[in-house]
């Protein structure tokens, strides 16, 4: 960054030293007017030059000099209107001083816009001295006369903003905030330049148009060198960062209050960037070194990661936790140290390693929960790599906890496969893996093709774990197939519990983005045989007898909220239902007691008898489309009464908003079932 002050004062070291010599060459009157169509040195074009001389009174020339454009490539300014005005006058050494005022119209950030500028030549010393000042920058040049490509710089308060030509030159990005100091070498070439020397950062903020290279509010302090000509612009940056936030394509930094060290070298043409060496180095959360690339939009190009070494918490708290918010793993407890490495290269994943003595990782909202994993993984597009193992004292995924295990794993082209058959207990049954093979470069279609098989897993403990009503049974369960499909989960097969001395089968399950922020499954269920009075008793609903078989197909749930479904639920051999089922009943359809039986009435029987009970419900959206056993006169029949007192029950309300039912499911539990989304 700070070749940029270099490039600002030697160019106007260059065309002051211009200025002066046509004073040399102008005659010694007062009123004298010089103009040129074109005037060209070495990185420096004036056009439409007028330059009038005159007298002040005291012995010293008033100058005025004006380009309608000057061009100053290696900044990146052309065609940007140019006014000097000051005075010049012989010093007691026999040089020269001009002091005066500098405006430059339209140069990025307002560089030189208005700038108090002193000019002092001494042939003695076979020296050109520049200072220039605008508000708080001060720019302070020197350079040999008779070596004008050569100079020393130093500039203090420099707006970061007054870069922004230079480094549109090469790379698409631009500055947005800060402040420097440099102190630099700068010998210009044609073509070309090259510059080295040290800087001090304040604050400073940079972007690019695709946002994933930028940073805010960092300060820090180092050296550089920038040599460039017909190649690409060579960059090498030692530095110590602090404070603020870096963003490096994939590598996000919230840097800490202490200096962190980044070590890069840079090849930089057309505006993308190519990091051969990349080192960072935070002693207590994170080190890497590795490469990095760009292409002129400012998006990853390659990330090669050769060492990462992070040590947790830190390493979340200030590198990783925008990173997997962005992957809806959000307010992560972390803790342990991970050894990784990394090749990305055009979109595809080339391999991957990492190792562990000891890792733990749980999120808030309960989808993942890893405690004590340790040993590693090693995993390359191309060939064989060594086999390894990775265990763990136990692993949660979405509030189910799984016990220890321990897996071995081998890489062959490009697939990652278990070795041997894997056993975890969990909740008191079993689940066992038979294969898993996984392509992670698999840009799109089919990741990873798994076989389950579950067993003996306690319905109570499951409950329990999804915050339901305690059921009792037993799950169980094969899956052939289990696949990962762009970024889906899909199980062939099915699952299978045996609940309330009946069954419950789930067939078509997928869960699309597991981990994002608003993950979609999809299943079919179909319920058979399920004993209502078990049913009815967990529930709080009322009691209910006899046997009740249904569906619910196109079961969408989006965040773990229902969007679609298609549910029939039928008890249709017949049973008792009290008082309070009745009500309940009554309320979800919106309906009313048919065949004349009062209120009265109904108050002197505890339960009544019944031949069937149907309920439909179809939901849209937000709209639940409700039906029942048969249509009626103004709406369908719920319970088909059997016996005396002869009861039925009829819904009135065809469509009901879905948050109202859900209100009245949860009134008729009491707030003692299970939850509902």
């Amino acid at each position: 960054m700070r070749p940029t002050s270099s490039h600002l004062s030697s160019r106007f070291a260059l065309c002051c030293g211009l200025l002066l010599g046509l004073f040399w060459l102008a005659p010694a009157r007062a009123d004298v007017l010089l103009s040129a169509r074109s005037i060209s040195l070495p990185g420096l074009q004036l056009q439409a030059v007028t330059l009038r001389l005159g007298e002040d009174g005291v012995g010293a020339l008033t100058v005025s000099l004006h380009a309608d454009k000057a061009d100053l490539p290696a900044m990146g300014w052309r065609r940007l209107p140019l006014d000097l005005a000051g005075s010049l006058r012989r010093n007691e050494r026999l040089g020269w001083v001009l002091d005066g005022n500098l405006k430059l119209a339209r140069a990025p950030g307002g560089a030189l816009a208005d700038a108090q500028v002193q000019v002092q030549v001494s042939p003695a010393a076979n020296t050109l001295q520049i200072d220039v000042l605008q508000g708080q920058a001060t720019l302070s040049g020197a350079l040999p006369l008779d070596q004008p490509t050569h100079a020393q710089i130093r500039v203090t308060n420099l707006p970061a903003g007054w870069l922004q030509g230079l480094l549109g030159t090469v790379w698409s990005g631009r500055t947005t905030a800060g402040r420097l100091d440099a102190e630099l070498a700068l010998d210009l070439r044609d073509p070309g330049l090259r510059s080295s020397g040290q800087f001090n950062l304040r604050e400073v903020g940079f972007d690019t148009p695709s946002g994933t290279l930028a940073g805010q509010g960092v300060s820090g302090n180092g050296r550089f060198s920038l040599d460039s000509g017909d190649g690409p612009t060579q960059i090498d940056l030692d530095a110590g960062l602090r404070g603020g936030e870096l963003l490096l394509g994939p590598f996000y930094a919230r840097l800490p209050d202490h200096s962190v060290q980044l070590s890069l070298h840079a090849n930089a043409a057309n505006g993308a960037v190519e990091l051969s060496r990349l080192r960072f180095a935070d002693a207590d959360a994170l080190q890497l070194s590795g490469a990095l690339a760009f292409d002129a939009k400012g998006a990853p190009k390659a990330l090669r990661l050769d060492r990462l070494h992070a040590s947790f918490p830190a390493a979340y708290e200030r590198y990783g936790r925008s990173w997997l918010d962005t992957m809806g793993l959000q307010d992560l407890t972390v803790a342990g140290d991970i050894d990784a490495s990394l090749d990305w290269r055009e979109d595809s994943l080339r391999s991957f390693a990492f190792k562990t003595d000891g890792f733990d990782v749980t999120d808030a909202a309960g989808r993942l929960a890893i405690d004590g994993l340790h040993g590693a993984l090693d995993w390359s597009a191309k060939g064989d790599r060594p086999a390894t193992t990775l265990g763990w004292r136990s692993l949660g995924f979405y509030r189910i906890e799984n016990g220890a295990a321990r897996s071995s794993w081998r890489s062959h082209d490009g697939m990652l496969s278990l070795q041997q058959p894997l056993a975890m207990p969990v909740l008191g049954g079993q689940l066992q893996i038979g294969q898993f093979d996984w392509s992670p470069a698999a840009a799109a279609g089919q990741r990873l093709a798994t076989s389950l098989v579950l067993t003996g897993v306690d319905m109570k403990a499951f409950s329990q774990a999804m915050g339901w009503p305690a059921f009792p049974g037993t799950l169980a369960g094969a899956v052939p197939s289990l696949r990962w499909v762009d970024d889906r989960l899909e199980l062939a097969g099915g699952l299978s519990a045996h609940v309330f001395d009946g069954f419950v089968d789930i067939t078509r399950l997928s869960l699309q983005q597991p981990f994002g922020t608003s993950p979609v499954l999809s299943a079919d269920i179909d319920l058979k045989q399920l004993d209502l009075g078990a049913i009815t008793s967990v529930f709080d609903f009322g009691s209910i007898t006899g046997r009740l078989d249904g569906s619910i197909q196109g079961l969408r749930l989006v965040d773990w909220s229902p969007v679609a479904f298609k549910a029939s639920l039928l008890a249709g051999s017949g049973g008792r239902i009290s008082q309070r089922a009745v009500n309940n009943l009554t309320s979800v359809g919106g309906g009313g007691i048919a065949a004349g039986l009062q209120g009265a009435m109904l108050k002197l029987f505890k339960t009544f008898g019944y031949q069937r009970i149907g309920l439909n419900c179809t939901l849209q959206g937000t709209v639940c489309k409700m039906s029942g056993l048969e249509p009626t006169d103004g709406g369908y029949t719920i319970v088909d009464g059997s016996g005396l007192p002869l009861l039925h029950v009829i819904g009135h309300q065809t469509e009901v908003d879905w948050p109202t039912l859900v209100k009245r499911l949860q009134d008729a539990v009491s707030g003692s079932g299970p939850e509902i989304h």
